[in-house]
């Protein structure tokens, strides 16, 4: 057999379907001993199969991720008409990884491809969050009340669909748990979104005011 021209000999092996291991699990724990092998002069040793395949997929996507984002970004501008607005609920995606980090290590989970697609997945959510909080509090300056108290009765009147929103849609990611394949990404969303959830009702108000140079005025 070739492959590029170059003679190449195949060796496979697929994990224990009677245990929970997956391909990169087992990969993790025979790299080193394999590759510390010398080999003659003229020979290397390449890794294929799934973990080919999942290098492949990850350099396409990270090819492509930078442009979604500026595209959804340049949606949230044009949405709200302010690039004030929109930095102000895009710095909140980043504090999910607090969340995801978290909830990886609690649950020993490797962050893997399918993790990785739980985290676009859930920027997408942290967005939609933010978008609802930013628009009710134009909605309440525009109904006459000051930007301060707009901002409280914003935070306080989103609390309940914020949260039952996360609360359903971590619920949703439960029976995801015990999948081997899909756990990385379960344990992404359920973490990084009710982390981030809670920090969302508290973050933006707080940018918001920042960002407007809001002082609180008592009655």
């Amino acid at each position: 057999m070739r492959k590029n021209r170059k003679r190449m000999l195949t060796v496979l092996a697929d994990p224990d379907p009677l245990r929970e291991t997956t391909a990169a699990t087992v990969l993790s724990r025979v790299r080193a001993d394999i590759e510390s092998i010398p080999m003659p002069d003229g020979y290397s040793i390449e890794w294929g199969g799934e973990h080919e395949s999942s290098k492949e997929a990850k350099e396409g996507l990270f090819s492509i991720m930078p442009l979604g984002y500026l595209f959804m970004f340049l949606v949230t501008i044009l949405l709200f008409n302010s690039v004030k607005e929109s930095v102000i609920i895009w710095l909140t995606v980043p504090l999910a990884v607090i969340g995801v980090t978290t909830g990886l290590l609690l649950l020993d989970t490797p962050f893997g491809f399918m993790a990785l697609l739980g985290f676009l997945s859930l920027s997408g959510m942290l967005i939609k969050n933010g978008i609802v909080l930013i628009d009710q509090i134009n909605i309440e300056v525009e109904s006459g009340k000051q930007r301060y108290q707009a901002v409280v009765d914003a935070a306080v009147s989103r609390v309940r669909p914020v949260c039952m929103t996360a609360i359903t849609t971590i619920l949703g990611m439960l029976p995801l748990l015990p999948d081997v394949f899909f756990r990385p990404m379960a344990v992404t969303i359920m973490f990084g979104l009710g982390f981030a959830t809670v920090l969302t009702l508290i973050v933006v108000p707080v940018l918001y005011r920042i960002f407007y140079q809001i002082r609180y005025h008592p009655e």
